[in-house]
């Protein structure tokens, strides 16, 4: 290892420290799992909506959205149009119902609503998906590290798991929040510099060129062009952004622990809205800077025979001088970590209150209850390690990858919540058929490859309320 790759290896592992510590520190002492899942509800609403956007965020938007400009363009960005939609839909229609009586984890609404049975499928079907997902986010976390310190993937992965469970272990949901605010400053100011940067040592003679700018800085896509059954396996085009982007938000953020139990630590409805509101603003923003990275990228590079995922690492690490890189790098790790952390959270908190608990209630006392959640804390944090180590050798974009697994079931996630909401006839057994039946439709689309990732929340969504409403109205018939 030359004396470059030391000095910031050396910030790297600073700054690790200081995340850790700040983690220690924030969280306080936690008294019972309330304390430790949800912040004993003392949280600043700014400080979620920083959180909640961290949290998306992870290391797959500081590598792979640029990767994804760089091979193409910002058809991406049409996405966050539909993200916006999506959390003002979760704002008005799933957080006030989460708000009526007492709910730990999202999933308690699925159990007042129709059953046990329901809220407990749920939380399995939440705990698979989180585990895949989040498995690639980790790898793609540990890319940077390991072409930094020329080490194994496997020994990457462990480190930055090893610093997200310290912090997690020790400090609950509440360390995880200020963690996240603190990181989603570093990572996004390491963006800022990295287009400063660029942006000293491309010629500008670029911006002039009105056949590139127009390929590569396309945001509207309508997608017209090659037919129907084509556009429809168009993953970036406009109506796709701003239904499935929409419907996918609205499952990520309205029935998905890993958000909504941020949002379930505030003290009330308003400043929950507040919050995931401002998240979607927010976040169209974010997307924005890290395409224009990708695009920069290939005004410095033009084309390279890798992978679209190690293109923004490869610039990180061969031309950043040294010292930046590392505090680049560390911005990495800020995303990684605030996803990570809050998914060990999430996981340990549903198998806790949903899973555990849900027989258990007034058998275990509340210093019982906290050394299981602090147990499960560790146990999802080695499944994850075991998640990021079988995606390692993929060849697909980890962003593209990650969100397919998520849209894999979230559709018929949210089309159960929504059911119980809309139609007032669905009972436990119609939901559970209809979600089931949802995620069947949903893998069929997927392994006959019939339509892009971004409508397969929609597909979901619409089968069980399709479903669940015909049922609906046969048990009504049957039971005249």
């Amino acid at each position: 290892m030359n004396p470059e790759q030391i000095t910031d290896l050396i910030i790297v592992i600073t700054y690790l420290i200081v995340v850790a510590l700040i983690g220690i520190f924030s969280g306080g002492k936690q008294k019972s799992i309330k304390d430790y899942f949800l912040g004993a509800e003392k949280i600043p609403w700014l400080a979620v909506s920083f959180s909640i956007i961290a949290a998306e965020t992870s290391a797959l938007t500081f590598i792979s959205i640029p990767g994804l400009a760089y091979k193409s363009n910002f058809n991406f960005l049409q996405l966050t149009f539909g993200f916006l939609i999506g959390r003002i839909a979760v704002a008005l229609i799933l957080l006030p119902k989460y708000y009526q009586g007492e709910i730990s984890t999202v999933y308690t609404y699925l159990e007042n609503r129709f059953g046990r049975r329901v809220r407990t499928f749920a939380s399995v079907v939440f705990l698979l998906t989180r585990v895949a997902s989040d498995g690639v986010r980790l790898f793609a976390a540990s890319i940077p590290l390991y072409l930094l310190l020329d080490i194994n993937p496997v020994y990457a992965i462990m480190i930055i798991s090893v610093i997200a469970l310290i912090y997690t272990y020790i400090g609950g949901l509440k360390a995880i929040i200020y963690v996240d605010a603190f990181q989603m400053m570093i990572y996004l100011g390491g963006a800022i510099v990295i287009i400063i940067f660029i942006i000293n040592k491309i010629d500008l003679n670029i911006f002039s060129d009105a056949n590139l700018l127009s390929q590569k800085l396309s945001v509207i896509n309508f997608g017209l062009g090659e037919g129907l059954n084509d556009f429809f396996r168009q993953p970036y085009t406009l109506l796709s952004g701003l239904i499935g982007g929409g419907f996918l938000s609205m499952a990520s953020h309205g029935t998905d622990q890993l958000i909504v139990q941020r949002l379930l630590a505030l003290q009330n409805l308003r400043k929950s809205q507040l919050a995931i509101t401002t998240s979607g603003i927010i976040i169209i923003f974010q997307f924005a800077i890290f395409l224009f990275i990708g695009f920069l990228l290939y005004a410095f590079y033009g084309t390279l025979d890798i992978k679209s995922d190690e293109v923004l690492p490869k610039f990180i690490i061969t031309q950043l001088p040294t010292g930046l890189s590392g505090i680049i790098i560390a911005g990495v790790f800020a995303a990684a970590l605030s996803t990570l952390a809050g998914s060990i959270s999430s996981l340990s908190s549903s198998t806790m209150i949903d899973l555990f608990l849900n027989n258990k209630k007034n058998l275990l006392n509340e210093k019982t209850k906290l050394r299981y959640s602090r147990l499960f804390t560790i146990f999802w944090t080695m499944i994850l390690v075991a998640s990021a180590f079988f995606f390692m050798n993929t060849d697909k974009a980890v962003v593209e990858l990650a969100l397919s697994i998520s849209s894999f079931t979230f559709g018929g996630m949210l089309g159960t919540f929504l059911l119980g909401i809309f139609i007032k006839q669905a009972n436990e057994k119609i939901a559970l058929i209809s979600f089931i039946i949802g995620i069947l439709v949903v893998s069929l689309f997927i392994i006959l490859k019939l339509v892009a990732w971004t409508w397969f929340v929609f597909i979901g969504v619409a089968t069980v309320l399709i479903l669940g409403f015909m049922l609906s109205k046969l048990k009504m018939f049957i039971d005249k």
